[in-house]
């Protein structure tokens, strides 16, 4: 495979002459499966972890074979429609699209939700080649007449498993209908959960199998830990783990949008530059947070599950997972953040006695128990006399503000902070308040 070349799997030169500019010198494995059969017209089901270059798989196929064609362009009929699920991957599909045809002199267009729909009106008025889409935009433009889709001839749904997780099955099914059945049609996806399985079965005709890596494996080079810490201390904990200058681009997750929004206050608060991208913030505000993550601007990006599809940045050192997710496949995706185009990474989980479940979910999948870095599996908090921050029990003869000769510890992960029962077992204040108020009733009570 190390002699695999992009023109030996039969690209033409204007293809390979802007990847070489891109610096792209051989395939990756899913790329170099991919790429000869869907230049021989076969429909294609594609199993690959995110990261692993699956864009360009069925992107350069389509751009090549639609420069040949020499058809012209039709107003508002496009010859191939890409679906993703999320605005950012969209995006980011178009970008790539722009990249490796520049040569080509074809015309792609992008249509998303959450901003006026004229710009893509117009875009589509002139023609496209190439239509990149969100499944409820493209429905709101068919319906509106502005977009036909009886001239696809090339059918992409990207990230379906996300897809039909945010609930896009019956738009899905919609948009299949609308378009010819005669088409080549490709469907990739990160995981093959059953209704995956039952949607490719029912699109694909004798399509070719492409699994770059076995079912629910995780990115082999993430190194993958967690802390096992109380709900109300994560905060601190992040804060703390955020001291070391190594975790210099950092991705954290949380399931809600408002817990994003909560968790970006909380680090700006602490002197962290901090952004956060989910749903209910404006196209907008979206890429300028993605553009400054990505320029080093900005060192913390604060994502919800859906927002982060898009995220495509090198050189992410960590994946923090705040909160566990409660669907174990999106742990796979948000891990693959980090470790993108063959770099190492690292991702920390936190967990609280509340996410044991989906810890549990989350080690069936990968097959791969995660490392503890803090706390016990048992409790939610470390136990008084352990080091939160390596889960090594502490010298029987340690005293408070004694460090072993005030030398810290090298090459070791960031220390977490240190939670109220290590302190001398000091109460809650809610229990110090109620202590205070029974003192008060026997007083009167004398």
């Amino acid at each position: 495979m190390t002699d695999t070349t992009f023109a030996s799997l039969g690209l033409a030169e204007p293809l390979c002459r802007a990847l070489s500019a891109e610096n792209y010198r051989e395939p990756t494995p899913i790329q170099a499966r991919a790429i000869p059969s869907l230049l021989d017209g076969r429909d294609l089901l594609g199993i690959a972890q995110t990261g692993t270059g699956k864009t360009a798989a069925f992107a350069l196929p389509i751009l090549q074979q639609l420069a040949g064609g020499n058809e012209p362009r039709i107003p508002r009929a496009p010859r191939a429609l890409i679906l993703a699920p999320t605005r950012e991957l969209a995006i980011q599909i178009g970008e790539a699209l722009r990249v490796y045809g520049r040569h080509l002199g074809l015309r792609h267009g992008v249509i998303y939700g959450g901003v006026g729909q004229h710009p893509q009106v117009r875009a589509l008025a002139r023609g496209l080649d190439i239509l990149v889409a969100t499944p409820g935009r493209l429905l709101d433009l068919v319906s509106q007449r502005h977009l036909r889709l009886d001239q696809v001839t090339f059918l992409v749904l990207d990230e379906a498993d996300r897809m039909l997780d945010m609930g896009f099955i019956r738009d899905v099914k919609k948009i299949v209908a609308a378009v010819p059945k005669q088409r080549q049609t490709l469907l990739f996806s990160a995981t093959m959960p059953a209704d995956v399985a039952h949607l490719a079965s029912a699109i694909l005709h004798d399509p070719v199998r492409v699994e770059v890596t076995p079912k629910a494996i995780t990115v082999e080079k993430v190194d993958q830990r967690v802390y096992f810490v109380d709900a109300a201390d994560k905060r601190k904990l992040l804060v703390a783990l955020l001291q070391d200058p190594s975790l210099a681009r950092v991705i954290v997750f949380t399931r809600t949008k408002h817990g994003a929004d909560r968790v970006t206050r909380h680090l700006d608060k602490a002197g962290i530059v901090a952004d956060a991208i989910h749903g209910d913030k404006g196209q907008g505000a979206r890429q300028r947070a993605l553009e400054s993550f990505r320029a080093g601007q900005c060192r913390v990006l604060v994502a919800t599950d859906i927002a982060a599809r898009g995220i495509d940045v090198d050189e992410v050192s960590h994946v923090i997972n705040f909160e566990l997710p409660n669907v174990p496949e999106s742990y796979v995706h948000r891990i693959g953040r980090t470790a993108r185009a063959g770099a190492a990474g690292i991702a920390l989980s936190f967990c609280d006695g509340a996410e044991r479940d989906y810890l549990r979910d989350i080690e069936k999948l990968t097959k791969r128990p995660l490392l503890v870095a803090g706390g016990q599996a048992g409790h939610s908090r470390p136990a008084a006399g352990k080091s939160s921050g390596h889960g090594k029990p502490a010298s029987s003869k340690s005293r408070p503000g004694k460090s072993g000769g005030g030398q810290a510890r090298q090459g070791k992960p960031a220390q977490a902070p240190r939670l109220a029962t290590e302190d001398g077992q000091r109460p809650s204040r809610p229990g110090r308040q109620r202590r205070r108020f029974r003192g008060q009733q026997r007083r009167r009570a004398a």
